[in-house]
């Protein structure tokens, strides 16, 4: 831990202002407006086929923008629900080309990885479902799962997939990151571990979402000991444990000091984003919430050590 850490602005930020998704076409507004708080290191997010494609065709546009504002990207995230849904070959080929597009994107930028929301429940969702940013409620509970029977291949061929995903982003010399989300088959570290046995990809990464984690019940500070090699990204804010939020540190519940206590056993020097605000979050004044999580986040970092926006 001997690294400067690097306070990233996650895309959070972008969706609390202008919704799930934002408006791809206005990127480069966006790039600007996250530098305009101080961040030099930044998240982007193609969210679907649509916006993953916008980013691919206006890639060089978007790097003059980047390169403009003084920020890089260190982490694309590429949203691909049908991923993980039951898929015939062309729907498994189709995804696949998408994933493809957005790593060279990735690059591009000179990303150093791509993070997705870990594979959905494998159920029968209605063919206009929405992409969301957590699948939960009651529309969710009354969907039936694929049927019993279909359960051993579809796991067979669900591993076998991300395997070709990590390979994918492999070659483009990236980590691939899963964020643990609701109604995904890894929300935990007990399930993203069972995964990652199956998949068998060393470049396969844990999102430690702090707020998502701490919902569940997971005591952060030894999930942080068994992802330790497989943790380079930690998304940052509060929960008070009740109800789904992202909260400015010191807001909710969890333990910081011990938190911090173990990355620094661990010898942690990834990085961290700030992850507060979202629909389900009411925070006042959005700018301040991150300025102010980026101040606290350097006094909870080593005194000797430097820390950078």
């Amino acid at each position: 831990m001997n690294n400067p850490i690097d306070i990233c602005c996650a895309y959070l930020y972008i969706i609390s202002r202008y919704g799930y998704p934002p408006p791809v076409e206005d990127t480069v507004s966006h790039i600007r407006e996250m530098a305009g708080l101080g961040f030099s290191s930044i998240e982007l997010e193609g969210i679907g086929k649509k916006n993953i494609e916008y980013l691919f065709k206006h890639k060089n546009t978007i790097k003059e923008a980047l390169e403009q504002y003084g920020c890089k990207v260190p982490i694309l995230c590429l949203v691909l629900p049908q991923l993980g849904a039951d898929l015939d070959a062309a729907g498994e080929a189709e995804c696949l080309e998408l994933f493809e597009m957005g790593c060279e994107t990735a690059r591009f930028f000179g990303a150093e990885g791509v993070l997705d929301n870990g594979p959905l429940l494998p159920l029968q969702y209605p063919a206009n479902m929405p992409v969301m940013r957590h699948y939960s409620g009651s529309e969710i509970d009354s969907l039936r799962p694929l049927s019993a029977s279909r359960w051993e291949r579809y796991w067979e061929e669900l591993a076998d997939r991300y395997r070709s995903v990590c390979a994918i982003a492999a070659r483009y010399g990236l980590d691939y990151h899963l964020h643990p989300c609701e109604g995904s088959l890894t929300p935990s570290t007990d399930s993203f571990l069972f995964f990652a046995e199956a998949v068998g990809a060393p470049n396969l990464m844990f999102n430690l979402d702090t707020a998502n984690q701490f919902l569940i019940r997971e005591n952060l500070p030894l999930s942080v000991i068994r992802l330790a090699h497989r943790v380079k990204y930690i998304h940052i804010s509060d929960n008070t444990g009740q109800q789904a939020g992202h909260l400015p540190p010191g807001s909710g519940n969890i333990n910081w000091k011990i938190f911090f206590s173990v990355l620094r056993e661990v010898g942690f020097n990834g990085r961290l984003a700030i992850d507060v605000g979202g629909a389900e979050t009411q925070i006042e004044d959005l700018d301040a919430a991150y300025l102010e999580t980026a101040q606290w986040l350097r006094q909870q970092w080593s005194s000797d050590l430097s820390v950078k926006l």
